[in-house]
Order: structure tokens, then sequence, then C-alpha cells
């Protein structure tokens, strides 16, 4: 069977400079694990007995990054699916995309997790090495600028 994890695209919007463009004041948060290869994700898990996928999203975000539900909204009409093999088993992630209400709101990071950055979308990018990471961020900034 197939593990299943859930998380959240999670960005905030800085106040952009009069010249920029309004998607040019978007970052993205990703965490740094502390484990492994060290690579940068957004917060996701495990989806514990009896949780549905975005009460998982959330307790993870929660657990992760220190964020509570309460200090994010989201995002209608984004949900993204990755398929893709650990350790040579199936793994499902499933995304939601959330903005953080206050964009100075403190991140608290867990023991899964050593550094944290807020990244414009290349930077992000090249930070997520994972290829199907960077094509799902690319595609969450369309999905953004297309709702300017």
């Amino acid at each position: 069977m197939a593990v299943r994890a859930c998380g959240l695209i999670i960005y905030r919007r800085l106040q952009p400079a009069p010249s920029s463009k309004v998607t040019d004041s978007i970052e993205y948060l990703l965490l740094q694990t502390s484990y492994g290869t060290h690579h940068w994700t957004p917060p996701k898990g495990h989806v514990d007995p009896g949780e549905d996928d975005l009460q998982t999203a959330f307790r993870e975000t929660q657990e992760e990054a220190g964020l509570q539900a309460s200090q994010l909204t989201l995002i209608e009409g984004y949900k993204k699916e990755l398929h893709y093999p650990v350790r040579g088993k199936p793994k499902t992630v499933v995304y939601w995309l959330a903005e953080m209400k206050d964009c100075n709101t403190e991140i608290k990071l867990s023991e899964e997790h050593q550094a944290f950055q807020w990244l414009k979308l290349e930077d992000a990018c090249r930070f997520a090495e994972y290829d199907d990471m960077q094509a799902t961020l690319k595609e969450v900034h369309q999905f953004l600028c297309s709702r300017e």
C-alpha cells in the first residue's frame, strides 16, 4: 500500500514596491529537514489513523512550522497530488495552498527541521531539488497569478 502524506504549500505577500508586479511580492515557505539529505520541502507528514487528509495537512503544519490553522487562509480551487517512490515503495503526497494572514508571524520549527526560508519562486525552485516539487511551485505561482 502507498504511504500517504499531506501538507500545505504556504505563501505570504509582502508589500510590493510601486514599480513591481503584485506576483513579485509572493514568497513561499520551505523547511529544511534535519535528517537524511537535509532537503527542503513545504510542511507535510503522514496521515494518522482517523484523520482526513486536510486535518493531517494542518496538524503537520502546526507541528513542523508552529502555524495554527487560524493563522492561515486556505485557498479554494488548488489541490495537488504527487506520486513518487521512496525506498522502493510508492508514496502519495497531497498539497493544498494556504496564505499567511500576517506575513510577520513567527515560524517555530520542530526538531524534524533545522532551518526555514521564505523564498521567491525562482529561489524556492532552486532549494526544492525535486522536479515534481519545482513544477508544483511553478503551477501554484501560475494559479496565484491567474487570480490577480
